[in-house]
């Protein structure tokens, strides 16, 4: 046995990953919480241990005191004392799922509860999100914490210590899962284990390495210090110290730069299939992240004491918006409590964003990021409009009765509330739409179908057989599609075509099919056609797609993460069914990648709204319409050959019944997608 001084030191650090919901529902690991953290604070007051990372969120420890508010005392003289660390997130949310916006409201939320606690110490921790944006490291820099861990999605050639898009980093080589020591094994047997991960550790390290002990859920050993101490004599190579992530940022050295994202899955999973799971999620997050941030832009703008409901919804917003959550991961009752939470939030954006206009004394634009001098706005109003193309009509009460607080709505004021189509900035000149029973047109773009095909003119250019809607069997799980090999897929059959809306403003044809109907939808002087899909699945284990058949192989794409634009290469003639994973511990590379609300290859742009995968081969561009699934983790999943989590069935997953998707499509520079985005998401509305 050789001294500490010939040996390399380890840096031991004691946390516990948690998941406020997952495999189990929230409420039922709370109940674990209290277990857990209450012998951890136990042995944080009796010295036993020498300090505890909180897993890099405060909202786990606001689960705790709210059920044991007592020891909220004992929680800030430990943060002070440096020997409880929390934060810099209200939640671990995942990255490639969440927009800009929300993301620094994280931060916002998450350090100004942590610093009401006394904590001054933070780390960027994303030690089990799946894979990592590029866009991360700038937002951290904005809140100047400048130090991050991650796991999942580092690329093999990396070491342990490097700086990612300018942060100094450490990746955890061997995760997280470092729960050894809650084994019944030997002394012997854990030392084995930790010399045998150590050494892999030491491969990527320099002379001090790092060591996560803990695990999801998992609560501390009370005799850790002593098992250690015991451990060490064992050890010839390595001598483990117990202490924080903070020790070890002191020692390590960042030399090495990486300016890309983080999504290699050649070492550990990265688990791609959550961007499509349970797509219903992925829509309400889109909308409620939307129209939350719209409310308060409009509170920003004409005033209203809104500060705490929006704090309030952004809170309910992150906790959806966890990386188990989101990800679609979790059980059926997880999930419906998901989108209890979801209808919550909207409730709340839609009362403001309603009760700021019914207190303005006069119609007022309201113009956020306007960038075009042409648009055509939604208004509603409940006398027949004079001028505007109607589109849509309901029963209700009008919002002059429903926000006045000197008014109640009775049975006589429910009435017809229209739907109303208006020019805004207009040129005046007369409509340039056309519609036939197979055809839609205006002066930039127009959309055909004949032959059995849907045919797309920009221009001079004629695009053939342009959009196809498929399917596929899927024999994966939620966290992975998985193709069969000898499945060639099903394309919908055209049946036929019809007008369905004939304005002067917006006209639109119903296009049927052999899977569902297609309404699509042109504006005038759009350069974007607008999809609408409604239909009721009644199929299990399969992935639909729209598919863009574009002229030449895509190579490279351009999609929107966390509100920015980045690009990707891809490999066009790559094909996950040649490339299905044989050994143990591998997980399929695929050609899909993650987007918020959109795509752009080859100069044709996708915008989408809550559709957040895509998908390259050869000149195609595909975009996942839905993924029905029945398990969590199927421990046969072809595409992944170690499960990633329990193999508990959720038939929600299969999203049987009542189903939508909407997109728009155009022809326009990567450059300008923050101004077709507007079309389809607008920012401006009339008040």
């Amino acid at each position: 046995m050789g001294s500490k001084k010939d040996k390399k030191r380890v840096v031991a650090y004691l946390h516990s990953h948690w998941d406020r919901e997952w495999y189990r529902e929230f409420e039922v690991f709370r109940l674990r919480l209290l277990r857990v953290f209450d012998n951890v604070l136990d042995l944080l007051e009796r010295g036993e241990i020498p300090s505890f990372y909180f897993d890099g969120q405060v909202c786990a420890l606001l689960d705790y005191l709210e059920l044991r508010p007592e020891k909220e005392q004992l929680v800030r003289e430990l943060v002070i004392d440096k020997k409880l660390f929390i934060g810099p997130f209200y939640t671990l949310v995942d990255e490639f799922l969440t927009d800009g916006i929300c993301f620094r409201k994280n931060l916002e939320i998450g350090l100004n509860i942590a610093r009401n606690f006394g904590c001054e110490d933070f780390i960027g921790y994303f030690a089990d999100t799946f894979g990592h944006s590029k866009n991360i490291p700038e937002i951290l820099k904005e809140f100047d914490i400048d130090k991050a861990i991650v796991w999942r999605g580092v690329p093999d050639a990396l070491p342990a210590d490097f700086i990612f898009c300018g942060v100094p980093t450490v990746n955890l080589v061997r995760g997280y899962f470092m729960d050894i020591f809650s084994s019944g094994k030997t002394m012997d047997e854990k030392a084995q284990f930790l010399k045998k991960n150590l050494d892999l550790i030491a491969g990527k390290s320099g002379d001090t390495l790092l060591l996560p002990i803990g695990a999801d859920h998992l609560g501390i050993p009370r005799d850790i210090a002593y098992q250690i101490e015991e451990i060490n004599t064992y050890l010839d190579d390595y001598y483990i110290v117990l202490s924080s992530p903070f020790d070890y940022f002191e020692d390590a050295k960042f030399k090495v730069k990486y300016n890309d994202e983080l999504r290699d899955n050649s070492k550990t999973f990265i688990l791609p299939g959550c961007y499509s799971a349970r797509t219903k999620l992925k829509q309400l997050n889109t909308e409620c992240s939307y129209k939350l941030d719209l409310a308060n832009k409009l509170q920003y703008n004409f005033g209203g004491n809104y500060d705490s409901a929006i704090e309030y919804a952004y809170e309910l917003l992150l906790k959806n918006q966890a990386h188990d959550s989101i990800c679609g991961c979790s059980t059926d009752e997880v999930h419906q409590e998901n989108i209890v939470r979801y209808n919550k939030i909207k409730q709340i954006a839609n009362t403001i964003i309603e009760e700021i206009r019914f207190n303005q004394e006069e119609n007022i634009v309201a113009s956020f990021k306007y960038q075009d001098e042409y648009k055509i706005l939604e208004t509603y109003q409940t006398t027949t409009p004079e001028e505007g193309q109607i589109i849509d009509k309901k029963q209700d009460f009008p919002n002059s009765i429903l926000y006045d607080t000197y008014k109640i709505p009775v049975t006589e004021d429910y009435t017809t509330i229209y739907t109303v189509l208006r020019e805004f900035r207009s040129d005046r000149k007369p409509s340039d739409l056309e519609v036939y029973d197979n055809c839609l047109k205006n002066s930039n773009i127009r959309l055909e179908v004949v032959n059995g095909q849907i045919d797309l003119y920009e221009g001079k250019n004629v695009h053939r057989n342009f959009i196809e809607f498929v399917r596929y069997k899927d024999e994966g799980d939620t966290y992975n599609y998985a193709p069969n090999c000898f499945d060639k897929g099903e394309i919908a059959q055209i049946r036929s075509a019809k007008i369905v809306m004939n304005g002067p403003l917006r006209c639109a044809i119903k296009i049927d099919t052999s899977f569902f109907g297609v309404t699509v939808f042109l504006n005038k002087k759009s350069n974007l056609i607008n999809f609408k899909i409604n239909w009721s699945n009644l199929l299990t284990n399969k992935l639909w797609q729209v598919r863009f058949n574009l002229q030449k192989p895509i190579k490279e794409t351009w999609s929107e993460d966390l509100n920015e634009i980045i690009k990707r290469k891809f490999n066009p003639e790559y094909n996950i069914r040649q490339n299905l994973p044989t050994e143990k511990g591998h997980e399929a590379k695929t050609n899909t990648a993650p987007m918020q609300r959109f795509v752009w290859a080859n100069g044709f742009g996708v915008i989408t709204k809550g559709l957040c995968e895509y998908e390259v081969y050869q000149n195609t561009l595909s975009v996942t319409l839905l993924r029905s699934t029945g398990i969590i983790s199927n421990p046969q999943n072809p595409a992944r050959t170690t499960p990633a989590g329990p193999p508990i069935k959720v038939s929600g997953a299969q999203q049987i019944g009542e189903n939508s998707a909407e997109f728009a499509i155009g022809f326009f520079d990567k450059g300008d997608w923050a101004l077709e985005v507007e079309e389809i998401y607008p920012q401006t509305i009339v008040l």
